[in-house]
């Protein structure tokens, strides 16, 4: 038994591409373990000749790697980063794998993946990729120096599909190759491309970034990005004049108009704040009074902006900053928009009549009516949430025209007189219906 287990062991370690012979055409587990097990001993091989002496780490195939090949961006740009190089990236140290003499490259890629063009199934492309592994995990990036082989490993890598692999080999690539070649390079490597743009991100190396999207000709991806700095500025001013500077930039039209947006509404906070906390410290108006403000305006969404105007400030003229009015006009509010945040702020204030006058419209004879742009229904409840007197609620529940769900919403807000009425009309209704049917009888 340990006999034939030795000569199956020669058989492994003897063994160089060629292509395991199988009974079984389609590929398995076992037919894809023994492939990738060759390619990993031939590359393995090809290091040992090079330098007998380093102690080259080896992979186990009992499911618990030695070298895990998960690893995370970050531990990876930790392990290519320069011995000397003393920036911290936050990434967590590790220690490095064994590397070869630094010397010109004695490997070419190009006769090195020769062995294994020729196959195409899957698990000939599942070998090629633990041979990519082999070569980021063991053998020093360093030896790879001529840039048709630095391109070529990532092409595989990119087969291989795995963006571990092809962002370790891209932060290598990063710190090898000038920009302006490794920008000209990814050009037509769209996938690479992706996997680069996603890593400067999340390092925060936005000059980078920046240089890139120049460098590609994506001007609105380098607009955004420029303008998405503001959100690293606290000082409200100069946040104010930063996006100022951002409206020339080439955006789109609609993300123009959200970036003019920005700029106003920020523009019109810091001078509805600087009043309001004059205002409020002086005692000159009691709304502030009775409802101190529990945070500050600045920095706040366009609909938040517009609940506090209708809170604080619903009976200023339409030409001030801070009226209500104003803000729909400048923004172009929607008048639901309007109707729904105007309810829900003068009902906080218990303010009844102001309720009342969002209802009231008047035709061109004089003749007034209420009438909602949302359904009367969902205006209940908001009445009753800011807890609406019942006389309030009688007012709205009658201009239902639907009698059962009108009834339904006297029982559920305590309108007695509504049920009481409605029931009083259609006995009456069917009183006059009896007695037209007596008198035809």
């Amino acid at each position: 038994m340990s006999r034939a287990k030795a000569d199956e062991d020669d058989y492994w370690n003897s063994s160089k591409f060629t292509l395991a012979f199988t009974f079984d055409e389609e590929d398995d587990d076992y037919t894809r373990l023994k492939e990738s097990k060759k390619a990993v001993n031939s590359i393995s091989a090809l290091a040992d000749e090079d330098d007998d002496d380093d102690d080259v780490e080896k992979v186990s195939w009992s499911g618990e790697p030695v070298g895990s090949i998960s690893w995370s961006v970050k531990e990876t740009a930790s392990k290519l980063r320069p011995a000397g190089d003393s920036r911290e990236l936050g990434f967590p140290k590790i220690s490095a794998s064994p590397s070869l003499p630094k010397n010109n490259s004695v490997y070419s890629l190009s006769s090195l993946f020769k062995g294994t063009a020729q196959y195409t199934s899957a698990s000939h492309q599942y070998c090629l990729l633990c041979l990519v592994v082999f070569i980021v995990q063991v053998v020093s990036l360093e030896r790879f120096q001529s840039l048709q082989d630095k391109m070529l490993l990532l092409d595989k890598a990119v087969d291989g599909h795995d963006g571990n692999i092809i962002t370790a080999i891209l932060i290598y690539l990063k710190r090898s190759l000038c920009k302006e070649v490794l920008f000209r390079e990814l050009v037509g490597r769209e996938t690479a491309l992706r996997h680069y743009i996603h890593y400067l991100k999340e390092s925060g190396e936005q000059k980078v970034l920046l240089d890139l999207f120049r460098a590609l000709g994506r001007t609105e991806d380098e607009a955004l990005l420029q303008y998405k700095h503001h959100l690293t500025i606290t000082d409200e001013n100069k946040r104010r004049d930063f996006l100022k500077t951002c409206l020339g930039l080439p955006f789109s039209p609609e993300d123009s108009l959200h970036v003019q947006d920005h700029y106003t509404l920020l523009e019109r906070q810091i001078i509805i704040e600087e009043n309001d906390k004059q205002v409020e410290r002086t005692g000159q108006s009691d709304v502030f009074k009775r409802f101190p403000r529990k945070a500050s305006i600045l920095n706040m969404p366009l609909i938040t902006t517009l609940y506090y105007s209708c809170f604080y400030h619903y009976s200023e003229p339409e030409g001030t900053y801070s009226s209500p009015a104003n803000i729909r006009r400048t923004f172009k509010l929607a008048e639901k928009q309007y109707f729904l945040t105007a309810l829900a702020a003068r009902a906080k204030l218990k303010a009844w009549t102001d309720v009342d006058s969002l209802f009231t419209t008047r035709n061109w004879l004089g003749f007034t009516k209420k009438k909602s742009p949302v359904a009367f229904q969902r205006v209940l409840d908001i009445l009753h949430k800011n807890n609406a007197p019942v006389q309030v609620l009688e007012v709205y529940v009658n201009l239902l025209e639907d009698l059962e769900l009108k009834i339904n919403m006297a029982h559920k807000f305590k309108c007695h007189d509504v049920i009481i009425n409605v029931r009083r009309a259609s006995y009456t209704l069917c009183s006059i219906i009896l007695n037209s049917a007596s008198v035809w009888l």
